[in-house]
This record gives C-alpha cells, sequence and structure tokens, in this order.
C-alpha cells in the first residue's frame, strides 16, 4: 500500500493526522498524493458585449467595432482588458484567429481551468490554423504531466506549424526533446539543433542557447551566447535580454551601454517592445548577475512604465530590492498603479511587505488578502499563503491549507515550498508529526542545494529503516514523475512567449 495513501490515523505515512486533543484532520488527504493534482481555483471573466450592428451589417463604420489589430497591439503592450473585449466580439462573430487570440490572454493568466479552454480552442482551430498548431504545440510542451501521446502530439504539431511558416516552433521542439529525452530515444538533441543552424533556420541559434541553459553550461559558452544572438538582434529582440546577461556576466560595462543604446532606438523606432525593455531592466537589477546597475534600470522602467503598467511592479521591485531609490510612498503609488492595471505580481509584492513587515507594519490579514488574489497567476501566492497557514500567522495553524497551498506552489517550480512541506510534516505543530512523508519532501528540497536543506534530509533520514527510505525513495521518484523533472529557466518561458508580431501568446 502506497503509505501517503494511507488515511490511518497512527500508520507511517498516514499524511497530517489528529493529534491528541489539538490538532486538525486533513480531509482532503488525497490531495497529497504523490503524482496526484494539488488543488487549484479558477476565476470566471465576465463577456463583453459587441456591436449589435456589426452582426447586421459590417466590421465598418462603428467606432465600438472590435479590431483584431487593434487587439493586437493591446496585447503587445500588456493591456489584457482592451485586447480581451476585441478578442471576444470578434470570435463571437466566428473568427478563428480572435478565438486563438482570446485563448492566448487564457493562457496567460495562469489558470488551470483557463488554460484547460484555452487547449480546447486550440485543438477546434488546429485543422486550419497554423497558428493554432504552433499554439496547441508549445502549450503541451509546457503543460504539467504531460503523456508520452502528448508529448508526440506537439512534437508533429510543431513540424507541421514549421513547414506552414510559423515562427517560434523550433525553439519549442528543442525544448520538448531536452525536457523529454525518454519519449524521444531516436532524437539527439544536439545534433538536431546543429543541423537546424547548418540549413539556416534563424530560430536555431536561440535552440543553442535553451540547450546551454537546460544543460547547466551557459557560463562556459558565454562568448557563443554574444555570437548567436548578435546575429540576430535586429530580428529577435529577446537577444537584448541574453546580450545584457552575458554583458552582466562579464561586467563588461561599453558593450552594456552599446546595446542599451541600441535598445533603446528600437524602443523608439517600435521594433523593441516594451515587455522585452522591460526584461533588460531586470537584468540589470539582478546582483545575481553581476554588479546590478539600479539606476539605469529604473530610468527605461519609468519611460515605459505609462504605456506598459507590468513595469510599474518592476519599478516597486527594484525599490524593494534597492531601497535607496526611493520610499515608501513611491512603493505604494507603484503598486497602486500596477494594481489598478490588474497585475498580479503588484497583489503579490504588496502581500509580500505585509507578510515580512519591512516596508509597512506586519499585517498576517492583509497579506492573505493580497496573495489570495494572486493565486492562480504568481506561483509564489501559493508559498505564501502556505506558510502563512503553516506557521500560525493567524492565530493558529492550518495543516490542511498549508498543505494544500505549498504542494501547488513545489509543483509548480517554487524552490522553497519542498523544505516548508518537509518541515509542516516534521515539526507537528497542530498535527501528527509524519516522519515518511517529511523524508520525501526533504529529498527534494535538497534540489535547492543549500545547506538548511542538506542539514534537514540528513536530519530525517538517520531515524528511517532501509525499508522506509527504499519506499520513501520511491515516492520521490513518483511526486518528480507528476511534476515533470526539468524546471523551465527564463530563456525557456521567454522562448515559449515569443511571437514575431510581440504578442504575449504562451
Amino acid at each position: 500500500m502506497n503509505p501517503i495513501l494511507r488515511t490511518t490515523q497512527n500508520s507511517v505515512g498516514a499524511g497530517l493526522a489528529r493529534d491528541a486533543g489539538n490538532s486538525v484532520s486533513l480531509t482532503n488527504r488525497a490531495d497529497a498524493i504523490a503524482g496526484k493534482p494539488a488543488p487549484t481555483q479558477s476565476r470566471s471573466h465576465s463577456t463583453l458585449a459587441y456591436c449589435a450592428l456589426a452582426l447586421a451589417v459590417s466590421l465598418a463604420g462603428c467606432a465600438g467595432l472590435p479590431d483584431q489589430r487593434l487587439a493586437n497591439e493591446a496585447l503587445k503592450r500588456g493591456d489584457t482588458a482592451t485586447a480581451q473585449q476585441n478578442y471576444q466580439q470578434l470570435a463571437d462573430l466566428g473568427y478563428s484567429e480572435a478565438q486563438v487570440g482570446l485563448a492566448d490572454i487564457q493562457v496567460g493568466t495562469r489558470d488551470p481551468a483557463q488554460i484547460k479552454q484555452a487547449e480546447a480552442t486550440y485543438r477546434a482551430a488546429a485543422d486550419t490554423s497554423p497558428r493554432a498548431q504552433a499554439r496547441l504545440g508549445r502549450l503541451l510542451v509546457a503543460k504539467p504531466g504531460a503523456t508520452e501521446a502528448e508529448h508526440h502530439e506537439a512534437e508533429g504539431l510543431l513540424k507541421k506549424a514549421f513547414a506552414n511558416g510559423e515562427g517560434n516552433t523550433l525553439i519549442p521542439l528543442a525544448m520538448l526533446y531536452l525536457q523529454y529525452p525518454h519519449s524521444f530515444p531516436n532524437v539527439n538533441a544536439q545534433q538536431q539543433i546543429t543541423q537546424w543552424q547548418a540549413a539556416g533556420y534563424p530560430e536555431a541559434g536561440l535552440a543553442q542557447v535553451l540547450l546551454y541553459r537546460t544543460q547547466d553550461t551557459y557560463d562556459q559558452h558565454l562568448d557563443d551566447v554574444e555570437r548567436i544572438c548578435k546575429a540576430a538582434l535586429n530580428t529577435t529582440d529577446i537577444c537584448y535580454v541574453e546580450l545584457a546577461t552575458v554583458y552582466q556576466k562579464q561586467a563588461a560595462p561599453e558593450k552594456q551601454a552599446e546595446l542599451l543604446k541600441q535598445l533603446e532606438a528600437g524602443y523608439s523606432r517600435g521594433t523593441v517592445t516594451a515587455q522585452r525593455v522591460d526584461s533588460v531592466a531586470r537584468v540589470l537589477g539582478d546582483a545575481t548577475l553581476g554588479t546590478p546597475d539600479e539606476k539605469t534600470a529604473q530610468a527605461l522602467l519609468e519611460k515605459i512604465a505609462p504605456g506598459y503598467p507590468a513595469s510599474w511592479v518592476s519599478l516597486a521591485q527594484l525599490l524593494y530590492d534597492f531601497p535607496e531609490l526611493g520610499d515608501v510612498d513611491q512603493m505604494m503609488q507603484y503598486l497602486d498603479n500596477g494594481r489598478a492595471a490588474d497585475q498580479p505580481r503588484a497583489e503579490l509584492l504588496l502581500g509580500k511587505l505585509y507578510y515580512e513587515g519591512k516596508w509597512v507594519p506586519a499585517d498576517a490579514q492583509a497579506a492573505e488578502a493580497h496573495f489570495e488574489k494572486a493565486v492562480g497567476r504568481e506561483v509564489a501566492a501559493d508559498y505564501y499563503l502556505g506558510q502563512i497557514y503553516r506557521r500560525g500567522y493567524l492565530g493558529k495553524v492550518y495543516p490542511q491549507k498549508a498543505l494544500d497551498h505549498l504542494l501547488t506552489a513545489a509543483r509548480n517550480g517554487q524552490n522553497s515550498a519542498d523544505f516548508a512541506i518537509a518541515q509542516l510534516f516534521s515539526q507537528g505543530k497542530g498535527t501528527k508529526p509524519d516522519p515518511l512523508n517529511a523524508y520525501v519532501f526533504s529529498q527534494l528540497a535538497k534540489a535547492q542545494d543549500t545547506p538548511e536543506a542538506v542539514e534537514l534530509a540528513t536530519q530525517l533520514e538517520a531515524p528511517l529503516t532501509p525499508e522506509q527510505r527504499a519506499e520513501g525513495q520511491r515516492l520521490v521518484q513518483q511526486e518528480l514523475a507528476a511534476r515533470g523533472t526539468l524546471a523551465q529557466s527564463t530563456l525557456q518561458l521567454h522562448a515559449l512567449d515569443e511571437e514575431d508580431d510581440g504578442e504575449e501568446s504562451l
């Protein structure tokens, strides 16, 4: 019997069982089973009314009529409300490309229920729309727990879309081969990328960069990344992000300054998107990449934020990381601007401020409220909610709610969540300790490679019998299989999002 499946009160692996006299029962214990999906939350979105005259006459002559070009441009600058309004109206009129655009917005919410709807929309349009083929292929590449049949379906869709002239197909195809080598035993990813490069396909170079990131050899190939991205810079603006990263790592301020001149000139001409400027600014403010240039990052973000609301939150994050750039009033103004544009990162960061109590007085209830608004769209929101419930910040420990949120966060790639789950199972605050599950998640937490994670794993392993360790390792592998074993790097996420027209798709 699978120990994590058992709910007997005193059995090993029984989960968060009852403590004597003062505990909470895990009523949804099956949700903690390795390999089963964690609970999610979905949101409904109101359908916007469209101009009735369009049904009787044509799409011309009415100021309120939908416009796909307008929708595309709105999505490009981060105005999802305008984009959704126009896509919805065109989709209601039967325009398949608008239906695909609407599905793109659903994917962007990161809400599992809406992503499921988007998958259905892509499938309905894939027979006739190369764009839908590419979108569905990329969605299946990124889909957690996708089956081997879906992996092969993704390969076929991406190859078909590529043959039909769609861009952004080879990078997710390379990602598929790198992430699921067991599904494609006859494909050598490096050899395939080399063949694409020999054939002169523009995406092949970025696929090579993706391979460097995936194999953790990026720093050993900085010169090659620079060569690839300088050659592709005029056609692929994600290369600004990669080159900025290279120059930060190389401590090459002269090259960085020249790149930023090109970036700003491209943005002024409209050939570089605000999203890309935002990404470059965040690279400049990332102290893990080299000596940060926070003032230049702030200047870039302030220039684009009025037309690209996501940058208000990037400014707030920059101020959070570098308090000398402003004060709490400026921080709150940035966040208010971001919240007004329905930016979930703004809710997440505001919740974090109340959670930590550094910029504002600590307030667990306010933190909870803001994190809840970001759930389903920001992975870290589940992590912080889980910590609030695990640590008893609301006056008592809520172990089941803590487990639900932390498991969701862990399965969506939040690095620290496994460590918190191991603590939850081992400490027994408000619950009965569960040594086997504590061991399982401590082993998963070792991937963080931090002294705390290694120490906890060693401590929890010592009292287990060989049989328990063997069972624990089986459960570790089961949980890894449920998650998918390859975390998506920044480039992978950018690669899946990248579109020739600058739309945010997948």
